[in-house]
């Protein structure tokens, strides 16, 4: 590969507002697609109102969602505007991915069946609340209804306190990234046989798809899991210890590491505790050992912790607050942050390269209706 740019020459309709769609398009645009926003012409997108913050005239919600593109607008209730996005379709769309309501683009005579009709080499992506079939298909949804309705919220935070969400919009995020890796799937297809067709996803598949792993332990015992606040059921000790100056999150995941964590935390008795020696039993008796371990850690600062447990590599981090994510020079050595040229604020670069090239930050998000002179 000698391109961080592997979509260069693909073009894509992005119909799309708040996280999920933009965020797709986003990245095939970071990949070298060329992408095209379209808003309506008032508001344009909604997440362009999601602040304060804001940055560079809009918020920093949509700056982050909305690099790599160039932003049309088109009123799709009038008749001669429709017309003219049609047309932009038939003539230079490869891709169109949308995340309006259900059958909105089909009462306009946009929907994926008579788009194809038209042009049998167009992938368009539907990107759902509940999906393409149920009984709620029709209903419209958003991300922390999706953690609530799909089971993650159940599991979330500690017993006998309320539920609570994962602050950032994991499933609008990861829904984006399937429909990207569908889209990617469909094309591969389309360049053996010069066809197109229908991709289908949603925020329901998504939060389906995120509890795998617990909906499989479920359905294997019969028994629905607890709150585990920062650990999980499966596995201990795998959580996060206070420290006297803060957290340490530790993840022994086997027990070759559990027998390093207590030589590095000077326990040998917790090593040789036949209840122990196996992750089973470790989790059978989970609160005697976390207790103990409790103890051992809260007498003493997270670099004296981390100096020991990276000695012994046993994986194991402090809970960093944002600034110092950003300031950490694992984060500066990757890249991940870019700022684009003309811009006050910068933003996450994609978290992929190739052939050791991250795709770069291809340009602050559009004005509303900014390239519609190239798109008349």
């Amino acid at each position: 590969m000698t391109t961080a740019s592997p979509l260069t020459g693909i073009k894509v309709l992005e119909i799309g507002h708040s996280i999920a769609a933009p965020y797709a398009a986003m990245i095939l645009g970071e990949m070298g697609a060329e992408v095209i926003k379209l808003e309506n012409p008032g508001a344009g997108d909604y997440a362009r109102g999601w602040g304060p913050p804001f940055s560079e005239g809009t918020s920093t919600i949509f700056q982050a969602m909305n690099r790599a593109k160039q932003a049309i607008t088109a009123d799709l209730k009038d008749p001669a505007q429709r017309e003219r996005v049609r047309g932009i379709i038939q003539r230079d769309i490869d891709v169109v991915i949308h995340n309006l309501k259900p059958g909105a683009l089909d009462k306009l005579g946009l929907g994926a069946a008579a788009l194809l009709a038209d042009k049998p080499s167009l992938i368009f992506c539907n990107l759902g609340a509940f999906g393409a079939r149920g009984p709620l298909k029709d209903l419209p949804g958003y991300d922390p209804l999706m953690q609530a309705f799909g089971g993650l919220m159940s599991m979330l935070g500690e017993d006998g306190r309320p539920p609570v969400r994962v602050s950032v919009s994991i499933m609008d995020l990861a829904t984006g990234m399937w429909s990207a890796i569908g889209i990617l799937a469909a094309h591969i297809e389309r360049l053996r046989t010069g066809l197109g067709g229908v991709i289908d996803t949603s925020l329901f598949e998504t939060s389906c798809a995120w509890m795998s792993v617990p909906i499989a332990s479920y359905l294997g015992s019969g028994v629905l899991p607890g709150r585990a606040g920062s650990g999980v059921r499966e596995i201990v000790p795998y959580q996060a210890y206070q420290a006297t100056d803060g957290y340490i999150m530790v993840a022994a995941g086997n027990d070759s590491l559990f027998q390093r964590l207590c030589a590095a935390l000077a326990r040998p008795e917790l090593a040789a505790d036949p209840r122990y020696t196996h992750n089973a039993g470790r989790v059978e008796h989970r609160d005697e050992l976390i207790t103990a371990l409790s103890a051992t850690f809260a007498t003493r600062p997270i670099a004296a912790w981390m100096e020991k447990l990276e000695a012994v590599g046993v994986p194991a981090g402090p809970v960093q607050t944002l600034d110092q994510v950003v300031a950490h020079p694992q984060t500066i050595a990757m890249g991940m942050l870019q700022t684009p040229s003309g811009a006050n604020v910068p933003t996450m670069g994609l978290p992929v390269s190739f052939d050791g090239v991250r795709p770069a930050n291809r340009g602050l998000a559009p004005a509303l209706g900014a390239h519609n002179a190239n798109w008349a």
